[in-house]
């Protein structure tokens, strides 16, 4: 008799956007993906706001989508050559590992990336992703992952420049994910720009 497990998604996520005032699109995006072995979540923010910047952040999370199972580097050199043609977009990619407990993440840009630990104990309590300068689709700078554990509650905090510093700040960690996204999103909202705050707790392994 051969007995089947079937691995349910290893995380859970929630996420609010809104446009600058005034404009009826946004030109950030986002990208949540369930993998075999983990996940693969985005934001893109497209240079400006509007229908180019909308063009040009879609642009980039169909081409993650497509290509998701990817190191996070390779997938910000394929996203650098689709984007030439367009205004281009800064982006931070994060991509979950669930057998081996880990996060690949590499920021082109200024998409912050955050990681609170579940474990109050945990030294550091929150992980920052590395914020390199440049545009992907114009220029790209030398690209290098940053890989660090996770561990079962671990929170992942990724927002655009829309969000104000500090968005962090007050986040009760054992919220659900959508309503920290949303009180990230009233709180923090500057109102001069498209905004987007992506919220992601990793669940680790789980069958049934």
């Amino acid at each position: 008799m051969t007995t089947a497990f079937h691995v349910r998604p290893c995380i859970e996520w929630g996420v609010a956007t809104q446009a600058l005032p005034g404009q009826s699109v946004s030109g950030d995006a986002y990208l949540v993906e369930s993998l075999a072995d983990g996940a693969l979540v985005a934001v893109v923010d497209g240079l400006g706001h509007g229908d180019e910047a909308t063009s040009a952040a879609l642009t980039a999370v169909a081409i993650l989508r497509e290509n998701a199972g990817l190191p996070v580097v390779a997938l910000v050199q394929r996203c650098h050559q689709a984007l030439i043609q367009t205004r281009g977009a800064v982006v931070t990619v994060a991509s979950f590992n669930s057998l081996e407990g880990t996060l690949s993440w590499l920021s082109v840009g200024n998409v912050a990336g955050l990681l609170l630990r579940a474990n109050s104990k945990a030294i550091p309590p929150i992980e920052s992703a590395i914020l390199r300068g440049g545009l992907v689709g114009y220029q790209l700078p030398a690209l290098r992952d940053s890989v660090i554990p996770v561990s079962t509650g671990d929170l992942l905090l990724l927002a655009s420049d829309g969000i104000s510093s500090g968005f962090e700040q007050g986040v009760i960690a054992t919220d659900r994910p959508q309503e920290i996204a949303d009180r990230i999103m009233s709180r923090h909202f500057k109102g001069n720009d498209d905004a987007l705050a992506l919220v992601v707790r990793y669940l680790g392994i789980r069958h049934e």
